[in-house]
Parts: structure tokens; C-alpha cells; sequence
């Protein structure tokens, strides 16, 4: 993790850390996805706080009190809070009081750039976090874009009206709501399912001299092999008092949850 000045720069596991552990106290109900458009890929040369910088001033000349955006995400997938999380953003007009503002560095309109494979991963990951931490539901309601705004109304049109292309009408299949119900929302969905898949295997230290570690959970069921006294065991299921592990079953009364 960097900080320089008001911008804080982290990996995707810290970026999980840092959301988890912060109190938000306004009500959180949409996640905004934009793209940058400028500065885009051939403007990244690891300059992170430089663009941040640049950013921020290019939004106060344009009247903004600070940095428009409350995350930005870069092509090399690093992840930046820009503006606090318990501020609004000034991110699309009519979905910012319960918003938060994700920009991914890029122009992904066709013809543009092509995501990179860590920032694609770090921008289906950061929504994920996102909509775990606020009891979200994936969906074309709580996870949206800047094209299905009128800039004018602020009135959702679903991408008619005057809009803009953003997050790029290369975006992960495309801008529209279709686009995002059929190749955008399942990541999301799929990176809970394994955020919560994590989240249930517990660690355990062996407390007996030798474990065995067998093919049921019974006294009866053939031994596979043994675990040492010490060893830290990966727990992912436990039924009465047997726990299975990676390699099959041990008895509970000789393992010491650790976490």
C-alpha cells in the first residue's frame, strides 16, 4: 500500500482489507462504472499519483470541489481511493447521493484500448467487495453505468436521451444493459461465490501427536494417512465432531480452530 498525499494505492487483497475495515455511515445503494477515456493506456507509464494528480486537477478546473471519482482503477490493476467512500461522488447526475464512482483508466469505446487482464480482474473484484460490503445484489440495478443516464435529467434512459458511451461501448461486451446482464453481472456474481467459498475455510492447528486422516467420518472408514502434531490444516466442513479437510476426515477434539 502508497499514499501520496490524499490517494492511497493498493493490491486487490488490500483493497479487500481496507473496505472491510472502514465505517461508512451514508447509504450505499449503486456502483457507478465509468472509463477515464483520457488518460488511457498510452498516458500509463506506472505514473499512478501522477494521473491521479492530473485528474483531479483537470475536475477542479470543470468546477468540481475535488476528484470526481471515489476509486480509480488502473490498467496494471492497482486500486486507488481518490475521493472518501463517505463522500459522494460527482460521478453521474441523478445516481450520486447513494453512489459510489469506480474509473477505470482507459478508452474502451471500440476501437480503443483492450483491457488488460489485471484490471479486468481488479474491476470485477472491486465491484464484488463493493456490493459484498453493502449487502448488494448483482444486478442492472445496483451496478451501473454512465451511458444509461441523460446528462441533462439525470433520468435513467437505459442509454437514450443524451448520454455518454462511458464506461466504452467495448466494456466488457459492450455499454448496454444487455451487454452488462450477459457478460459483466455473472463475474461479479461468480467472484462473491468464490469470495464466500473462501470465506467458510476456517484454519485448525493439530493438537494430537499423530491425526488420522480417513476416507469418512467414522472410526470405521478407511485411514488415508496422518496429520503431525502442529500442523495447520485447512478446514472446510465440520459434521459432529469430525472435520474435513483437503486430504479427508479427522476428529475435531484433537483440532484448535485458529481463526
Amino acid at each position: 500500500m502508497q499514499k501520496q498525499g490524499k490517494f492511497i494505492l493498493m493490491s486487490r487483497e488490500e483493497f479487500k482489507n481496507f473496505i472491510n475495515n472502514i465505517k461508512i455511515n451514508r447509504k450505499i445503494t449503486l456502483i457507478q462504472n465509468h472509463h477515464t477515456y483520457i488518460p488511457n493506456y498510452k498516458h500509463f507509464k506506472n505514473n499512478h499519483f501522477t494521473l491521479l494528480e492530473g485528474m483531479e486537477r483537470s475536475h477542479l478546473e470543470r468546477g468540481f470541489e475535488e476528484i470526481g471519482q471515489n476509486i480509480t482503477i488502473f490498467p496494471d490493476g492497482l486500486i486507488a481511493i481518490c475521493r472518501p467512500l463517505e463522500e459522494s461522488p460527482a460521478g453521474i447526475k441523478g445516481a450520486n447521493s447513494t453512489g459510489i464512482c469506480i474509473e477505470s483508466v482507459g478508452n474502451f469505446d471500440v476501437g480503443g484500448d483492450r483491457m488488460s487482464e489485471e484490471q479486468k480482474k481488479s474491476i470485477v473484484f472491486v465491484n464484488a467487495v463493493l456490493c459484498k460490503k453493502f449487502k448488494l445484489t448483482p444486478n442492472v440495478d445496483t451496478i451501473v453505468y454512465h451511458h444509461w443516464y441523460d446528462l441533462n435529467t439525470g433520468k435513467r434512459t437505459n442509454g437514450k436521451g443524451t448520454t455518454k458511451s462511458c464506461p466504452g461501448t467495448n466494456f466488457f461486451g459492450g455499454n448496454t444493459v444487455e451487454a452488462a446482464n450477459k457478460y459483466f453481472i455473472p463475474l461479479i456474481k461468480s467472484e462473491l461465490e468464490q469470495m464466500d467459498e473462501v470465506a467458510q475455510i476456517k484454519k485448525g492447528q493439530v493438537l494430537a501427536n499423530l491425526l488420522n486422516i480417513r476416507e469418512q467420518p467414522s472410526t470405521q472408514a478407511k485411514i488415508l494417512g496422518q496429520h503431525k502434531k502442529g500442523e495447520i490444516i485447512d478446514i472446510f466442513e465440520v459434521k459432529d465432531n469430525w472435520a474435513k479437510t483437503n486430504k479427508g476426515w479427522v476428529c475435531s477434539d484433537f483440532i484448535k480452530i485458529i481463526n
